[in-house]
């Protein structure tokens, strides 16, 4: 009789420990560090402003990316790698907010760092609100799941021109003041 009991409270316990061990683990997403964080797909700085996002992969390892059209690209490249979690900024209070509860805005017009021109609300009425002052479509986490993951190429090619009018800005302007001095 007693060593049913003993039994019994083993495959209890034993079957305990393999439930817990199975559900999703609720990692939380961390600060973004401007001065080493590294967008994995496009290798640029990752800011910490309204567009960053975070995965959190099933073994813990925490990935940011600096566009969420950045982050399905990597998600696309790597199918077999299982997500725990992801996260993207609230547009407005810039607070880490989880992916599947957002609502989503996409227009042409909106700028992101890599131009895929998605934006993210934690709350629908801000959503609203912005299509209703700027223009757009909204969202919701499912539909974004099907959006084409397309860069916006004309606004990548006058992000391209700004940049390379503020580097050459910067160097005409050492050009000139090395030159007046041998004057």
């Amino acid at each position: 009789m007693k060593q049913q009991k003993l039994k019994r409270f083993f495959i209890i316990m034993i079957s305990l420990i393999a439930i817990s061990g199975c559900g999703k683990k609720d990692y939380q997403p961390v600060a973004v560090k401007e001065k080493t964080d590294k967008c994995e797909i496009c290798h640029m700085a990752v800011k910490n402003n309204q567009f960053p996002v975070e995965l959190i992969l099933e073994n813990g390892k925490s990935m940011v990316f600096d566009d969420i059209g950045c982050m399905y690209k990597w998600m696309k490249e790597n199918k077999d790698k299982k997500i725990s979690n992801s996260y993207v900024k609230d547009y407005y209070s810039k607070e880490w907010i989880d992916m599947e509860k957002a609502t989503f805005v996409y227009d042409k017009a909106i700028k992101t760092p890599m131009a895929y021109n998605v934006i993210s609300f934690s709350d629908k009425k801000a959503a609203q609100k912005f299509v209703s002052a700027h223009g757009g479509h909204l969202l919701s986490y499912e539909k974004l799941q099907q959006h084409s993951w397309e860069r916006n190429e004309e606004m990548v090619k006058k992000m391209r021109k700004m940049k390379k009018m503020k580097m050459d800005g910067g160097k005409d302007k050492m050009q000139m003041e090395g030159s007046k001095r041998h004057q």
